[in-house]
C-alpha cells in the first residue's frame, strides 16, 4: 500500500514515493492499466493520472492499445515502462566464462557479449580489463549510456563497496573489483554473490514469482545457495552473502574440498561430483554433463544410473529446508539439465525426510526458468534497485 501525506511529511516526498513505488510495479510485472495500478497501489486515479502523465512525459513510460483487445468498447489503455529510458550494464562472472548485458527497465535485454575465462589465468585484473573493454562498444552500439552496473561474483562479497573478500574458485581474495570498475566504467556499481543474485532474479521474474520465502541453488564448479526471506534478500554481518550450503559436511570421512574440509556437499553434487556419477571425466565442460543428462531423460534411466548422486542431492536439500524453511527451492545452472523424474524424485524424499516440509505441507522443488540468465538479470536488478528508488 503506498503511503498518504501525514503531519510532517512534504507532499513532494509522497509524490516521489509514488511515482518510485508505480514504475517498479511496472518494471517487474510489466504492461498494466491506469485501473490496475490504482488498485494494486491503493492511489486513486486522479493521482494515478498524475503519476503516468509525469512518467509519460520524462519519457520513462507510455500508453498504448492493447494488440489483443476483449469485449466490446473502447479498451483500456495500457501503461508500458519504454526500455531504452532507463539502462543497466549487468555482468555476469563466472569461473569460466563471462557474461555482460545492458538491460532495460522492464527487464528487456537489449544486447549482450560474453567471453571465455581461461582458468589457469583468470587475473582479476585481465577480467577487469576484459570487462571494461567489452563494455564500450556494446555501450557504443545501443546508443544509451547506462546509469548503473550490477555484477554477479562467485564468492563471498560486501555489499557496501564491492569488496570481493574471497572467490576460491576464481582464486581470488581481497579484490576492490567494485571500485576499480566504478572508476574506469564511471558508473555506480553494485555487486552481489552470483547465487544470491541468481534467487532474486527467479523470485523477481522466474519460477519463482509470487514466492516470498525461497531458496535458490546454484550449481557451476561449486554449490551455494541464495535465499529471499519475506520477499527480501537475506544478508549477513557486514552485508556479506550468506548460503555457503556447498561447504555443509555430510560426509566427513569424503573427498577433500578446497574449502580445507572433508565431504562438503559440493563434493558429493557439484559439477565434478555429477560428471563422475555420468561416468565423465569430472573436468569434462559443462555442455558434454548437459548432453549425457538429456540422454538419460529420454531413456529413463536416470533414477538408476544416478542413485547415489540423487540421494546426496536430497539429504543436502533436506537440511536446507529444515534451516531456511523455504516454500520453494529452485536448482539453477547445470542443475536445470536434471531429468525431471530425478527432481521430482528429489521432492518427494525432502517432503518425507524434513519436518518442516511437511509442516508447510510439502517444499516445492523447480529447476530454474532463466537457466543462464538467472545471474544476469539478477545482477542487472541490483543496479536497478536505486535507479527505482528514486523514481
Amino acid at each position: 500500500m503506498t503511503t498518504t501525506p501525514t503531519a510532517g511529511t512534504r507532499p513532494d516526498d509522497v509524490r516521489r514515493h509514488n511515482r518510485a513505488a508505480l514504475l517498479r510495479r511496472l518494471h517487474v510485472h510489466g504492461p498494466s492499466t491506469r485501473a490496475s495500478l490504482a488498485t494494486d497501489l491503493g492511489l486513486n486515479r486522479s493521482t494515478i493520472k498524475a503519476l503516468v502523465d509525469g512518467l509519460a512525459e520524462d519519457g520513462l513510460v507510455e500508453e498504448r492499445v492493447p494488440a489483443q483487445r476483449s469485449g466490446a468498447g473502447r479498451p483500456s489503455l495500457l501503461v508500458l515502462p519504454q526500455p531504452q529510458a532507463a539502462v543497466v550494464l549487468a555482468i555476469d562472472i563466472r569461473v569460466e566464462r563471462a557474461g555482460m548485458a545492458l538491460v532495460g527497465i522492464g527487464g528487456e535485454i537489449l544486447g549482450r557479449g560474453g567471453w571465455n575465462i581461461r582458468s589457469t589465468t583468470n587475473d582479476p585484473r585481465e577480467v577487469f580489463t576484459k570487462i571494461v573493454d567489452t563494455a564500450g562498444p556494446l555501450i557504443d552500439e545501443l546508443g544509451v549510456q547506462p546509469v548503473a552496473a550490477g555484477v554477479s561474483v562467485p564468492g563471498v562479497v560486501r555489499h557496501a563497496d564491492g569488496f570481493v573478500h574471497e572467490a576460491p574458485n576464481l582464486h581470488w581474495t581481497d579484490i576492490p573489483l567494485g571500485a576499480w570498475l566504478s572508476r574506469a566504467l564511471q558508473l555506480p556499481v553494485h555487486m552481489g554473490n552470483d547465487a544470491e543474485l541468481g534467487a532474486l532474479a527467479e523470485h523477481l521474474r522466474g519460477v519463482a514469482r509470487g514466492f516470498d520465502d525461497l531458496v535458490y541453488i546454484s550449481a557451476e564448479v561449486g554449490v551455494g545457495g541464495g535465499v529471499i526471506s519475506n520477499g527480501v534478500s537475506m544478508r549477513g554481518a557486514g552485508g556479506h552473502h550468506v548460503g555457503e550450503v556447498g561447504h555443509m559436511v555430510v560426509r566427513p570421512q569424503g573427498r577433500q574440498c578446497y574449502c580445507g574440509s572433508n565431504g562438503c556437499w559440493e563434493t558429493e553434487v557439484g559439477e565434478r561430483a555429477l560428471a563422475r556419477a555420468l561416468g565423465l571425466d569430472e573436468d569434462s565442460p559443462v555442455g558434454a554433463i548437459v548432453h549425457e543428462l538429456r540422454l538419460l531423460s529420454a531413456n529413463g534411466a536416470a533414477l538408476d544410473k544416478l542413485a547415489e548422486f540423487t540421494d546426496w542431492l536430497a539429504l543436502g536439500l533436506g537440511n536446507v529446508v529444515n534451516l531456511l524453511c523455504p516454500q520453494l527451492v529452485v536448482l539453477g545452472d547445470v542443475f536445470t539439465a536434471l531429468p525431471p523424474v530425478l527432481v521430482e524424485h528429489v521432492e518427494r524424499t525432502v517432503r518425507e525426510r524434513s519436518l518442516v516440509s511437511r509442516a508447510l505441507a510439502g517444499t516445492r522443488v523447480a529447476t530454474s526458468a532463466l537457466g543462464t540468465d538467472a545471474k544476469l538479470l539478477g545482477a542487472a536488478e541490483l543496479a536497478f534497485e536505486t535507479v527505482l528508488a528514486d523514481g
